[in-house]
């Protein structure tokens, strides 16, 4: 099968994002597997890549047309868009943070236009986005948007572990009040679906639930047996393979061992925590991260996006000791997805 033209975004450019994209097309062996391209401002990616001597060229491009693909060349489809002189590595600001999100809607377009088959993020920082006028939450929120999707969710992967959320990026009293049966019911779909994409064919979905012990009978909140409950019998109704309310701290011990395919999760850190015990490796001797893995992944869009889960890391911005795991990952994820889409969708038509 023809390897997917894959568009790696080039996130915050004082951040991390430009290190771990040289590194990974310096060291993945990315050409063999796919196509990859960057969309950004090219000259803050030669920058890097003569940071890190790496053997690449950095080549600027227009269209995506334009690209050969050669394994020696990191080509970027050049929004110049970074001031070399304004710019501070590790430091929040406007001029970053419109560039990352130029970065983010200009690859969201040519994956619509089917000029690419999929899309890879690189961490964007919230407050330089924000400060550059774009309110949003984050990746996620972005792309549903600029794609008119309106029921979408945040998928988390690493080994074992798949973590979709009911809610993400607001604040927890707000989330508690955002779990709602419908919205559990369609979180629930779109895991059994994504977890079909992966090759699994009957999904087993457990459900976390809200408050501790699940509620426990109504004694520490009434949301799982109100909310929850009911839309796990809605989605066993409809032939999906659902359990809960399971009382959290079970759940993913449980799935971490390969008892569940997929977890639903109810807001952002009941999710996150165990995904990054996973996927996260501190080296306390050295007092960095040795490795940082797992992918994001938005569910629900028109278009492919998967995404490394970690942000900007402005504390080690420019240092050179950026790990690429993180990114390597989301792209090996994105490849089998753009296969199976080219595979399975006739409206398709690249």
């Amino acid at each position: 099968m023809e390897r997917p033209i894959i568009a790696i975004t080039m996130g915050d450019p004082a951040g991390i994002g430009p290190e771990i994209i040289v590194k990974s097309f310096r060291d993945g062996g990315l050409h063999a597997k796919c196509q990859p391209l960057v969309v950004g401002d090219a000259a803050t990616i030669a920058r890097m890549a003569k940071q890190l001597s790496a053997p690449l060229t950095v080549r600027a491009i227009q269209e995506v047309r334009e690209a050969s693909f050669d394994p020696q060349v990191i080509e970027v489809v050049d929004l110049d868009n970074v001031d070399a002189d304004q710019l501070e590595m590790g430091k929040v600001s406007a001029m970053s943070g419109a560039a990352a999100f130029q970065s983010v809607k200009k690859t969201i377009e040519l994956a619509l236009s089917e000029e690419v088959d999929a899309t890879v993020t690189s961490p964007i920082n919230k407050e330089s986005i924000n400060l550059a006028g774009h309110h949003y939450a984050g990746h996620t929120e972005i792309y549903a948007e600029f794609t008119g999707t309106e029921k979408f969710a945040m998928l988390l992967v690493e080994q074992n572990l798949r973590v979709i959320h009911v809610t993400t990026h607001v604040p927890l009293r707000q989330a508690c009040d955002l779990v709602k049966k419908d919205r559990v019911l369609d979180v629930i779909r779109l895991l059994h679906n994504a977890c079909v994409q992966f090759g699994i064919e009957q999904p087993r979905i457990g459900v976390a639930g809200l408050n501790p012990h699940a509620g426990d009978g109504g004694l520490f909140g009434t949301e799982d047996e109100e909310e929850i409950s009911p839309a796990v019998q809605m989605a066993q109704a409809e032939g999906y393979v659902a359990e809960g309310p399971v009382p959290p701290d079970t759940l993913f011990a449980k799935a971490v061992q390969g008892y569940y395919d997929g977890c639903v999760a109810m807001y952002h850190d009941q999710g996150h925590i165990p995904f990054k015990m996973v996927g996260f490796k501190w080296n306390n001797e050295t007092k960095t991260m040795e490795s940082v893995k797992g992918v994001n992944i938005t569910l629900g869009l028109p278009i492919i996006r998967t995404s490394v889960d970690h942000g900007t890391a402005f504390e080690i911005a420019g240092q050179g000791i950026a790990s690429e795991d993180a990114l390597n990952l989301a792209i090996d994820y994105a490849i089998p997805m753009a296969q199976n889409r080219k595979k399975h969708d006739s409206s398709y038509s690249r």
